[in-house]
């Protein structure tokens, strides 16, 4: 019986932030895929010469319904994983049913997850932005090394700023802090398994934020994990070490 994965890649990033995650699981015998987010599935070079506008209008629920729509077309439900935005995707995805199970890595936060003041602080430039819901928005190198990518090596920080960030839609952070389409059931028994991931440098989700996630979702009886992983930041999923965050994706993953 084939296993199937669909990624689900967060904000600033596109689906290649995923090669290496994908070429570990191909190699155990899965089927990956990792669909881009509506107006991102062209080279990084080309998006970073510009995104269609429309980008910028993007919400929550368009990106859920994007990803909905992808897994009804699979022929059986595959394992989500996600990552930042993408882990908050593959929990309202879950909570509609859809999934055999999850994987939220470093997940942006449901409604009713209070942000720390560091990750508060990590998206200021953003929230207090002129018309920041209604632009496309830009991660300055600075802030990709100091909150984002804060466990790369210092002279690997350029070349993953280069190769991996794109602009982001404001309007989707804008939601996200005012608890607008970001909402779900943490009772809600019809979730498939969950495990949540945290890197214990994080400074755009910090671990608390990451643990009260997990608190939430153990309203329900089904299954639900906190893994953290020291020494790692927001960018866990590339940064050195990102095996070891895969194979304990995979450990916990083939449980179910």
């Amino acid at each position: 019986m084939s296993k199937s994965i669909l990624f689900v890649h967060g904000a600033w990033v596109t689906p290649s932030c995923w090669d290496s995650f994908n070429s570990y699981f191909e190699a155990r015998g899965y089927v990956c895929q990792a669909p881009a987010w509506p107006y991102l599935d062209r080279p990084v070079a080309e998006l970073k010469r510009g995104i269609d506008p429309k980008f910028a209008g993007l919400t929550i629920k368009a990106l859920v319904d994007h990803y909905a729509r992808i897994i009804a077309a699979l022929p059986k439900p595959p394992v989500l994983v996600g990552h930042s935005f993408g882990g908050l995707i593959v929990q309202l995805l879950l909570d509609r049913g859809l999934g055999r199970s999850g994987v939220a890595i470093d997940p942006a936060p449901p409604r009713g997850i209070r942000p720390s003041w560091t990750a508060i602080t990590s998206s200021r430039a953003l929230l207090l932005s002129w018309r920041g819901w209604s632009k496309l928005h830009t991660m300055s190198l600075k802030d990709f090394g100091q909150t984002f990518a804060n466990g790369l090596p210092a002279d690997a920080v350029q070349h993953a700023y280069d190769t991996q960030i794109v602009q982001a839609p404001g309007r989707i952070f804008f939601q996200a802090a005012l608890g607008l389409g970001n909402g779900l059931d943490f009772t809600n028994q019809k979730r498939g398994p969950l495990v949540l991931i945290a890197g214990d440098l994080d400074r755009t989700v910090t671990p608390d934020m990451v643990q009260a996630m997990y608190r939430h979702h153990k309203q329900t009886p089904r299954p639900v994990a906190l893994l953290r992983f020291p020494g790692r930041s927001h960018y866990l999923i590339a940064e050195p070490g990102w095996e070891a965050v895969a194979q304990g994706a995979l450990k916990w993953v083939e449980s179910f």
